[in-house]
């Protein structure tokens, strides 16, 4: 069993990697963008398609707002990736929102960032998947009968790939991301091309039908709600854009310059992607409802609403089937890959924040791979319980969504304004200054345009479901207060300790009890190391549950050479542990400053079913006497003979063990 699993774990992480490697992990900016920006590039698969589906509520004329809208997502996502390029340079230890609000803002605003990414992290993953299996559900159907299974295997897939390692994980992800960028730049050039060059009428399969609007013509103030809406759902394209400012230590030298020129590309790819996806939906005439089968008048009885992606492709490879199932092949890897971001966000904040005692400590252990292996393995459990909650619906997901990144994005900015303001009161040199003061201004536009977008978000979808991830955000911010009072409250009490070490009464001697079932050898080895320590007082003692087997034993030990006096605790109700701990209790309650030490016989067995039949009653016994102040409990191992196929194992390695200095 051991070595299977020991095979098992080698097949799926790979051999571990010694701590002075982790130099070998950092990305080249080549690699970085695939493993940081998925997220923000794949969005462009379905903001747009978030807009339409929004506005399709009040019908037609409406989409003539789309461009509009695109326009303006696309602004802010400029003024966001030029503001945190410069956090990048500012904060590049990694830190990203998280250090940079808990620095000028403090720890409770910096916690609330925190909490906020974590439960976005989480939705990145869940969202990113299921619209994953949405697209690919477009031209297979059986995946789409079947997409929570599909992504729930994919999100395992995923976690799997990253528990080998972030460098792995992203050579392994170059191809598809980049296969997702020259696929979608193809498929918007040779569609903008044929209508504007070769003058052809390109029409989506859905160009043909009418759509009604839901509640009659919308007017006044609930038009201009459902636009703030529309712009909200498509404001989804900006996430992942903090996920660079969290990896900086993941980038190779210059770390700083190198993020914040991936920055610049992601902006430059995303923005493209994005408005050449709304242009060439409007000029294909796709239709795409919240309802279909009750607002769009003319479709089949049996019509399946094809994703926005995929009625494109469809509309510019026209007969070539092979560009359609291309295009929805590499759209469907990039959206699964987009959760790569959060698998690499989430667990490295995590770290952070453990190291800080808000989260348990195991967060902050890298494994075999040099990966935070526990932050990985959270965040795919979390994102596959939304997801399956949410019966990987995009459209009921999205609403969740985008919450907590922007709560993020705006106290990050308030925070660099902060930040740059301190630095100017100290900074003398004129040249300095000037760059200071104009990194204010971007921090500054950069705070207006995401705390207008946050109360926007808030507002449009706070009743659709974005309650739910506040009330998340909020569990998580409660969890980690507690968790950081618990290791405050275990540190004052180590330290109250120590201060009255001084005054301290230290033990004045030493009773040793050995515990004996029968008299073999592993009794005898146990008596002998018990003498080895030199006790005060050294005794024996046995709890008989049986009379016959109990006088045995005394007439045995009576006849042996055995020096060590043998008592005999009673136990009418033929329990063990509780004669046992009366009579330990009893000797401390006679003798406050003894230390009992109890010595515990224990086999060493080879097979997982040998220890079902042994050393129960020991690991009983051990559980309840770890609570009794001035109880020491001393295990002494005896190794059968099957514990010798143990030995021919190859060791095994815990996570952490690398970075200990563990393996070699």
């Amino acid at each position: 069993m051991s070595k299977l699993s020991t095979v098992a774990r080698r097949l799926v992480l790979g051999r571990p990697f010694r701590s002075d490697k982790l130099s070998h992990t950092l990305l080249p900016k080549r690699i970085a963008l695939p493993v940081f920006a998925s997220d923000a590039l794949s969005s462009v698969a379905y903001a747009p398609e978030e807009i339409f589906l929004v506005l399709s509520v009040a019908g037609l004329a409406a989409y003539s707002m789309t461009p509009w809208i695109g326009l303006a997502v696309a602004g802010v996502m400029v003024i966001v990736i030029a503001s945190y390029r410069q956090n990048v340079h500012a904060y590049p230890s990694g830190g990203g929102d998280y250090e940079v609000v808990t620095t000028n803002l403090g720890p409770t605003a910096g916690l609330t960032v925190a909490s906020a990414l974590l439960v976005d992290y989480v939705l990145t993953v869940a969202v990113s998947m299921s619209s994953a299996m949405s697209n690919i559900g477009s031209a297979v159907p059986f995946i789409n009968h079947h997409k929570v299974l599909f992504a729930v295997i994919a999100i395992l897939l995923l976690a799997s790939m990253n528990l080998r390692g972030i460098r792995e994980s992203g050579i392994a992800f170059a191809i598809p991301t980049y296969a997702f960028v020259i696929g979608m730049v193809a498929m918007l050039g040779w569609g903008f091309f044929q209508i504007f060059v070769l003058d052809e009428q390109l029409a989506a399969e859905s160009a043909g039908f009418e759509m009604h609007s839901e509640h009659g013509e919308i007017l006044g103030f609930a038009l201009v709600f459902l636009v703030a809406r529309a712009f909200s759902s498509g404001s989804a394209a900006l996430t992942g854009v903090e996920a660079i400012s969290n990896g900086v230590p993941a980038f190779r030298k210059p770390k700083s310059r190198n993020a914040a020129t991936t920055l610049a590309l992601l902006g430059l790819i995303a923005v493209t992607l994005f408005m050449g996806i709304i242009m060439l939906a409007k000029e294909t005439g796709v239709k795409i409802a919240e309802r279909p089968h009750e607002q769009l008048v003319g479709a089949p009885p049996d019509y399946h609403q094809k994703t926005l992606i995929a009625q494109l492709a469809d509309a510019v490879f026209g007969d070539f089937t092979i560009g359609l199932f291309l295009i929805a092949g590499v759209t469907a890897l990039i959206l699964v890959l987009a959760a790569n971001t959060a698998f690499n966000g989430f667990p490295v904040l995590g770290s952070i924040l453990a190291q800080d005692r808000y989260l348990p400590r195991q967060l902050h252990t890298r494994g075999d791979r040099l990966a935070f292996s526990n932050g990985i393995l959270f965040l795919a459990f979390a994102a596959i319980a939304f997801v399956v909650a949410f019966r990987a619906e995009v459209t009921a997901l999205i609403q969740l969504y985008i919450v907590g990144v922007f709560v993020s994005f705006t106290l990050s900015q308030v925070g660099m304004v902060r930040h740059w303001t301190r630095l100017l009161r100290t900074e003398t040199d004129a040249v300095i200054r000037s760059r200071m003061a104009r990194s204010r201004v971007i921090n500054a536009i950069g705070c207006a345009c995401t705390g207008t977008v946050l109360v926007i978000v808030v507002v449009t979808k706070f009743v659709a479901g974005a309650w739910i991830a506040i009330l998340a955000m909020a569990g998580m911010f409660v969890i980690m207060k507690l968790i950081r009072k618990h290791y405050d409250t275990v540190a004052r009490e180590l330290e109250e300790q120590a201060a009255d070490d001084t005054d301290m009464v230290l033990p004045s001697r030493n009773h040793a009890v050995v515990l004996v079932s029968k008299l073999h050898l592993p009794t005898l080895r146990a008596l002998a190391y018990a003498r080895a320590t030199r006790p005060d007082m050294l005794e024996a003692i046995t709890v008989s549950v049986d009379d016959g087997e109990t006088r045995a034993l005394v007439h045995k030990w009576e006849n042996s050479d055995i020096s060590v006096p043998l008592k005999v605790i009673a136990s009418p109700y033929r329990e063990i542990t509780r004669p046992v701990l009366d009579y330990v209790k009893r000797i401390s309650k006679e003798s406050p400053r003894t230390v009992v030490t109890v010595f515990i016989p224990e086999y060493v067995v080879g097979h997982w079913w040998e220890q079902i039949l042994h050393n129960q009653s020991a690991l009983r016994l051990k559980g309840r006497l770890l609570f009794e102040p001035n109880v020491m409990v001393t295990s002494v191992p005896w190794q059968l003979n099957s514990s010798e196929r143990l030995k021919k194992l190859q060791p095994q390695s815990a996570p952490g063990d690398a970075r200990r200095g563990f393996l070699e």
